[in-house]
């Protein structure tokens, strides 16, 4: 946490509004730390606050409380109160990880640690369908944004579905190159979504604590009825949150599809 004081609040309470003035407050403020503010910078003290808004400090902290609920913002105890990093929705479907970077307005980075052909071992061979001792590609990477460590990817792909894939430089894009290399189109897939603790190498690569709670999703995606691509991905929980569409059937296509 980066303990710098923040642009001054300026909005104020309309009088007219038919909103109450803890409501008011908690947008007001709510928008200041996501617009004017970058991650770590302090908010004014509740009594300043206060003395802006003309409410007592009960309103205030109301409002911070549920901000802090909300993890826009987190108190530290006898130092204030600071604008924590906005988790990123976390969308559920087969999609590159920098296109979405980049729709985010961040830039992404990779940093690959294994891009090599191994020999499946019993798990991997049970995961992908395979013989034991099958070749297999093995795609390990530290995705980042901003520079900031996002999550650890394990990708891994029958060999001869990717003949000379290893042969190459490794894949800036994985799903597209797959497609423009072998005509590759990943066509459905499961997800299996669980939590974990980080151990002491991944906590080093993403830059957290040891036993640092992790966001595990593994994915079998598929080319009709092949198995194509088995991955496990760890996120850090401090920067993604899962967003999950529901929809009835019969009903309207939700806001964001999860369909492949």
């Amino acid at each position: 946490m980066r303990y710098a004081p923040q642009p001054a609040v300026t909005a104020r309470l309309d009088p007219e509004s038919s909103e109450s003035k803890y409501r008011q407050i908690r947008r007001i403020l709510k928008t200041h730390a996501r617009e004017s503010c970058e991650p770590g910078f302090k908010l004014p003290p509740e009594r300043e606050l206060a003395e802006h808004f003309g409410v007592a400090r009960k309103t205030i902290r109301q409002a911070i409380d549920a901000l802090v609920d909300e993890q826009v913002l987190k108190r530290v105890v006898g130092i204030g109160t600071f604008v924590v990093p906005e988790k990123m929705d976390l969308r559920v479907r087969l999609h590159s990880y920098s296109e979405d970077m980049m729709r985010r307005g961040m830039v992404p980075d990779a940093h690959v640690l294994k891009f090599d052909e191994i020999k499946a071992s019993a798990h991997l061979a049970s995961q992908l369908m395979v013989d034991e001792g099958t070749p297999v590609v093995r795609f390990k990477r530290l995705l980042l944004a901003d520079g900031t460590p996002m999550s650890l990817d394990e990708n891994y792909m029958p060999a001869d579905l990717v003949p000379g894939f290893v042969d190459g430089q490794p894949p800036s894009k994985l799903y597209q190159t797959l497609h423009e290399r072998y005509g590759i189109l990943l066509e459905w897939g499961e997800d299996q979504v669980e939590s974990t603790a980080a151990s002491p190498a991944q906590a080093q690569l993403l830059a957290v604590e040891d036993g640092f709670p992790l966001l595990q999703i593994t994915r079998y995606a598929y080319i009709g009825e092949r198995l194509a691509d088995y991955s496990v991905s760890l996120y850090r929980s401090d920067r993604y949150k899962l967003f999950v569409p529901l929809q009835r059937l019969g009903t309207r296509t939700p806001r964001y599809s999860t369909s492949f």
